[in-house]
């Protein structure tokens, strides 16, 4: 057996009990004194072996976190930090542990937070102290940053992730695996939101109705072309999720808008869509458009970089632990596809192994707790080389 797996597995219950703490302290996005408690805890249980550093977010968010780790051997490389990245922030409100505890069941921990990405902190904290324990020497800085804003854009913190990468080595995102099988993402659709305003001309539905100029009619032909700009093939989608627009049914509706998200695997397929959006024009001359919005999150393209760092991450995984891990791309976003796009190497999905993001069901396989730690522990020792 391993020994860092070896070590995990002796500390597994230990560890539980620290990810039990971390969902119980609930810390949704838009509260930033349930993240600034979060992100307190986490210096609390790891004290001794790091160095925390907190950086006010940009936004009306709570505070990000960064965490030096005080591992053995001597700082050769100043440069060339492996930097592991997570966030403090939910999606859940405060309030949600009464309906949905943590609990241990059916061979799962559940609870909200649990896989998105509670337990991806926790698995870095403990594959950190095994490295130490183990008197594991690494060469490399190594650190965890802890963003407070990432499940509402990243907004606030995406300036100082940037910062943090450009002087790593490489990024390991403590995103959950995709699947039940926990397959490693090595790509990630960029991800944008665009809203289309449409102003028209208010009368009187039923006495008057021919001087008006509906803008919730407008806006459903608009809606209907947008719909027409995805092509799967490319892989890129266009959705208008949110539409709103209208007083009362006897008035023709003076306004309306629609907020749309749009997906692209490939950078360079952005811009043409982008184009495309702000080339709208109504169909109802007396109507009038505005289009706002673009791309938030780049995508994160599969390089040769990071297939590469995949390799080497599958090879650990094969070597020390018996187990054979595989990649995939999802059409999710997360902090990764910043780092990515700066020409870092970048592994994601590096965390836990369930299902249930965001929803009812959240939950991580108990029996994949040792292996994911283990391996991040591999990871981080043969970067730090």
């Amino acid at each position: 057996m391993d020994p860092i797996y070896e070590w995990i597995e002796g500390r597994r219950e230990q560890l539980i009990a620290l990810l039990q703490e971390l969902v119980e302290c609930e810390s949704p996005s838009n509260d930033a004194a349930s993240v600034d408690r979060f992100q307190e805890l986490l210096v609390a249980r790891s004290t001794g072996m790091t160095k925390p550093k907190f950086k006010p977010s940009a936004g009306a968010f709570g505070r990000n976190l960064l965490l030096d780790f005080e591992l053995p051997g001597p700082r050769r490389k100043a440069r060339g930090r492996v930097l592991g990245i997570g966030h403090a922030d939910t999606v859940w409100n405060l309030g949600t542990l009464p309906s949905m505890p943590f609990r241990r069941s059916s061979g799962r921990l559940w609870g909200p937070g649990v896989l998105d990405m509670k337990a991806g902190l926790a698995f870095f904290i403990y594959a950190m102290q095994a490295l130490r324990d183990l008197d594991m020497p690494v060469a490399r800085k190594v650190s965890l940053w802890v963003v407070s804003d990432e499940e509402v854009g990243s907004l606030g913190s995406r300036a100082q992730t940037e910062a943090l990468a450009r002087e790593a080595c490489a990024v390991l995102v403590l995103e959950p695996g995709t699947g039940l099988e926990g397959k490693l993402k090595t790509a990630r659709k960029g991800v944008g939101n665009y809203t289309i305003a449409v102003r028209g001309k208010a009368a009187h539905a039923g006495v008057d109705f021919a001087a008006g100029a509906s803008a919730i009619v407008e806006l459903s032909r608009q809606v209907t072309g947008v719909s027409g700009f995805t092509d799967l093939g490319k892989g890129v989608t266009v959705n208008p999720g949110v539409i709103s627009g209208g007083t009362r049914t006897n008035v023709v509706a003076a306004e309306a808008r629609a907020e749309v998200d749009i997906r692209v695997a490939r950078l360079r397929d952005a811009n043409p869509l982008d184009r495309k959006l702000r080339g709208l024009r109504p169909f109802d001359k007396r109507c009038t458009l505005e289009v706002s919005g673009g791309l938030n999150r780049p995508p994160m393209e599969r390089t040769a970089a990071i297939a590469a760092l995949f390799r080497t991450t599958r090879k650990l995984s094969e070597t020390h632990l018996g187990r054979t891990i595989e990649e995939s791309s999802t059409g999710g976003g997360s902090d990764g596809n910043f780092t990515a796009a700066l020409g870092v190497p970048t592994l994601d999905g590096i965390g836990a192994v369930g299902e249930g993001a965001h929803a009812a069901h959240e939950s991580i396989l108990e029996d994949r707790i040792s292996d994911r730690v283990a391996l991040l522990a591999l990871l981080v020792r043969h970067l730090g080389q």
